[in-house]
């Protein structure tokens, strides 16, 4: 039996399956105050992987997916195809976020490449060289 891994997930691709799969939850686990504040891809729901005030690991962050993704389901079988997609700033949070969702028994986790805006360029600006808004996708902000 293989171990399940997080799939590595370009923007677009991550878009295209979110809007072929009614199913498919888009969760961004920025910090509230990123999520508002800075944007998130439309349809997104947050749930931090760390916050404010303390920045330390959300011990709920596991409970809460799993909550959302049963969404009163009597049955877990039901749940294991659904597509889970994580989103954060550049990729990294989403991705140890993932890890722990495998860990924790989750089955089709992906981790959206670049995140939502992209690693530094050489001016220390992000969403210019790669990233969800740097593609163009849908996205707002508060």
């Amino acid at each position: 039996m293989s171990e399940s891994l997080v799939q590595l997930i370009a923007p677009r691709s991550a878009w295209e399956l979110i809007s072929s799969e009614p199913r498919a939850l888009l969760i961004d686990v920025r910090s509230h105050m990123e999520f508002l504040f800075i944007g998130h891809p439309v349809g997104a729901i947050n749930i931090p992987w760390i916050d404010e005030p303390d920045w330390n690991i959300n011990p709920k962050f596991v409970p809460e997916v799993r909550q959302l993704l049963l969404g009163g389901l009597p049955h877990q079988q039901e749940t294991e195809g659904v597509p889970i997609l994580l989103i954060c700033r550049s990729g990294k949070r989403s991705g140890e976020a993932g890890k722990l969702l495998i860990e924790e028994g989750f089955k089709n986790v992906y981790n959206i490449e670049h995140g939502f805006e992209g690693e530094l360029d050489k001016n220390h600006h992000r969403s210019s060289l790669g990233g969800w808004r740097y593609e163009g996708l849908p996205w707002e902000q508060c």
